[in-house]
């Protein structure tokens, strides 16, 4: 058994740290790094179990320029909506993974957390219910893991967040209350519900880890990325020099601008993640409280 995380940020090294709890588990990335066990690409793709954690955005172009399916047990770990395309991460990853080996993992998970060895659950997301339990093995007692076969709404869940988030770090940036960020991640929480119920998803993992678990997490702390944009978002600052002050990837300016292309394509009423995405193109944050207060 060998076992490989495919991206070396701050996600990818605590999922390392945890496996490796256990288990030698290898860790790469297109700069080599100082950890223990960074092996090279070439050596990473020859694990029998793979861990994916690249951005949403980056997805796609690495495993056209990276990958050959030789038999490998995916776990994508992973959150986000391809901008653009629209596409979830099942679909890209199925035109090079047969789907019965690959899984997604979801759930409430700071990295910054998981490094501490602070307990946590998470779910391990795939049509194939010998996999998803493969993996589980892999997680050390400080993880609690269980295992679902609802793979699109547990995608839905894990991007829909990151969107909340920046909304939630909004609204507190513009000192709106507690009773106004309840407000919004409850009501947030029925639209993620509705978007994915149009794709399929089932209702219980909405309320569990995967939903209302994420969604709580992301949502409410400043060691979410997302919600320290919307934090800055809500000061004035300019997206640009957010993200460059950030120096980390916020997958929820992303999946935003894909969530309003996808719900106005299909009529799906989203009027915060819609707002979000105007945010994004500049409108004015107060504006947009304005208005979703009106609808």
């Amino acid at each position: 058994m060998s076992i490989a995380v495919i991206g070396a940020g701050k996600w990818g090294q605590a999922l390392q740290f945890a496996l490796s709890r256990n288990f030698t588990c290898k860790i790469t990335s297109r700069q080599t790094k100082p950890l223990e066990n960074f092996v090279s690409l070439e050596e990473a793709l020859k694990c029998e179990y793979l861990i994916f954690a690249l951005p949403a955005q980056v997805v796609r172009g690495w495993l056209e320029a990276h990958f050959t399916f030789s038999g490998q047990k995916i776990l994508v770990a992973a959150k986000g909506i391809e901008q653009g395309s629209g596409a979830f991460l099942n679909e890209i990853f199925a035109k090079h993974v047969p789907e019965d080996h690959l899984s997604f993992l979801s759930g409430p998970s700071f990295a910054s957390e998981v490094m501490q060895g602070l307990p946590t659950a998470v779910v391990i997301n795939s049509i194939n219910e010998t996999l998803s339990k493969e993996f589980a093995a892999f997680f050390p007692s400080f993880i609690k893991t269980y295992t679902s076969k609802d793979v699109i709404g547990a995608e839905v869940c894990g991007a829909y967040k990151n969107v909340l988030a920046i909304a939630s770090g909004i609204c507190d940036g513009l000192k709106l209350g507690n009773n106004a960020r309840a407000s919004l991640i409850a009501r947030g929480l029925v639209e993620m519900r509705r978007f994915g119920k149009f794709f399929g998803a089932q209702d219980e993992t909405f309320l569990g880890l995967s939903g209302a678990g994420d969604l709580f997490l992301t949502a409410s702390s400043t060691l979410s990325r997302n919600y320290r944009v919307g934090l800055f978002l809500a000061e004035g600052k300019k997206l640009d020099d957010i993200l460059v002050a950030l120096g980390e990837v916020a997958e929820g300016v992303f999946t935003s601008e894909a969530i309003f292309e996808l719900s106005g394509k299909h009529t799906i009423y989203t009027p915060i993640a819609h707002e979000i995405a105007l945010i994004l193109k500049g409108k004015e944050p107060r504006m947009s409280v304005k208005d979703l207060l009106a609808d």
